[in-house]
């Protein structure tokens, strides 16, 4: 609570720090939280758990770095990414859960969903996509979705990966800049650049509706990318408490010896490629 006779700030006003990540500290320990995500996935297959992880943020906020260190050293048969497209004709006359139902996960697994149900509160509010009839059968039917999925025994961890307008535009301007990155703008994402105000107040009110304490909302200052990746990996790491089950390393005997009537092909019947690395 702000103190009397001052104003509250949120955190894209204030964001916690603005201080660079030292590349060597910053590598070493997403090293070491890499090794911790693999004990816990270890664990989340031992046990049988069923864990959903739902990023959410404005547009450029660091989201789908995050995730990618998250998952990339982790075993994909376990760990599933979903970033759903815009649903299909079909789709939109479904109920509106019905899509994202189908990437739940079984025992064992964790779902990382990059966007999710939440589009209903955020993009498809602002832009038009959804009536205000359809967004508040939303936010009063969400929370008893998420219940429903935590009775069921899949654990919730929502996360809103926060940023500034300006840090915002800095990093439109960099993927404007390089062609690597430019794929990332679509004209959805310049039209939403003009409406920082409307998503500002549809978040405050997917906040309000959905911010349960079943699944609470997790709030990412992700104004330095780098700090966001290893703060988010940190708290991730926290909510599904682990223990350390990894298998001991095998011993490899040695390895049996070629049959000595085996010819290979002559390197000149196979399309090699090329060399071309100085």
């Amino acid at each position: 609570m702000a103190a009397p006779g001052t104003t509250a700030r949120s955190v894209e006003d204030t964001p916690t720090s603005t201080r660079k990540v030292d590349k060597a500290y910053y590598e070493e320990e997403l090293a070491r939280l890499q090794v911790e995500l693999v004990k816990q996935q270890e664990f989340i297959r031992a046990k049988g758990l069923k864990v959903v992880v739902i990023f959410e943020g404005r547009d450029a906020a660091g989201k789908g770095g995050a995730i990618q260190r998250i998952t990339e050293s982790l075993n994909p048969r376990a760990a599933h990414v979903v970033a759903l497209p815009a649903p299909t004709e079909r789709e939109k006359t479904q109920w509106y859960f019905q899509r994202y139902v189908a990437h739940l996960p079984a025992a064992g697994e964790m779902v990382l969903l990059d966007r999710s149900w939440y589009n209903r509160a955020g993009v498809e509010r602002v832009m038009g996509f959804a009536t205000d009839a359809e967004v508040e059968e939303f936010l009063r039917s969400c929370p008893e979705f998420e219940r429903m999925l935590i009775r069921s025994g899949i654990q919730v961890i929502k996360y809103w990966f926060s940023v500034s307008d300006t840090e915002q535009e800095k990093r439109f301007q960099g993927r404007v800049e390089d062609p690597t990155k430019r794929w990332k703008l679509s004209p959805m994402d310049l039209e939403a650049r003009n409406r920082w105000v409307d998503f500002s107040r549809a978040k405050d009110a997917m906040f309000a509706a959905t911010d349960i304490p079943e699944a609470p909302w997790w709030v990412v200052d992700a104004e330095v990318k780098k700090r966001a990746r290893l703060n988010v990996i940190t708290h991730l790491l926290a909510q599904v408490p682990y223990e350390d089950l990894t298998p001991e390393a095998p011993e490899l005997p040695p390895r049996p010896p070629i049959e000595s009537d085996y010819v290979r092909p002559p390197r000149e019947s196979q399309n090699i490629v090329p060399d071309v690395v100085p």
